[in-house]
Formats: C-alpha cells, sequence, structure tokens
C-alpha cells in the first residue's frame, strides 16, 4: 500500500522571508494566515493546504521532507520552485 501524507506549506522566493515566517510561526502565528498572506502557491488561498497526496508526487526534496520530517513541526525546504515552509499533519 502506497504511503500517504496531508501537509500545509507556504511558498516564497527568499530564504529569509521563509525564515521569517518560521519565527512568526514560532511566536503563536496561524499558519493559514500567513499562507493566505504571503504564499506564492495557488494553495496559500486554502491556508497552504495540499490536502493528502501520495509518496512521490512531489517533487524529491520536497517529498523526503514530508515523508521523514518531524510530524506538526514547520521545516524549510528549497525547491527549483522556491522556499517552502512546510507542515506534516499526518502520514499513514
Amino acid at each position: 500500500m502506497a504511503r500517504t501524507a496531508s501537509a500545509l506549506h507556504i511558498l516564497v522566493k527568499h530564504k529569509e522571508q521563509a525564515e521569517d515566517i518560521i519565527k512568526q510561526l514560532d511566536q503563536g502565528a496561524k499558519f493559514h494566515v500567513l499562507a493566505k498572506k504571503y504564499s506564492s502557491c495557488p494553495s496559500g488561498k486554502k491556508g497552504g493546504d495540499l490536502g493528502e497526496f501520495r509518496q512521490g508526487k512531489m517533487v524529491p526534496s520536497f517529498d523526503k521532507a514530508v515523508f521523514k520530517g518531524e510530524i506538526l513541526v514547520p521545516q524549510l525546504v528549497k525547491t527549483k520552485f522556491g522556499w517552502h515552509v512546510i507542515k506534516v499533519l499526518y502520514r499513514t
């Protein structure tokens, strides 16, 4: 059976901005509010919600972070699209 995960993300162009977003989250900011404000991905309008997806569906560095990183802890990942702040909600 294929593994699946559900995650939120915020996509920005610059590492410094992504690091600032993580600081805001650490200070209690709501992920969905920051996603709507900063994310350049269309999912930003939905609070950064990517829904549930299968392992191998996303670009490799994003996929690795989602399926190997901590759950519910914001993490920073670089892809060809830019810098992502990712929060994994669950994995199966």
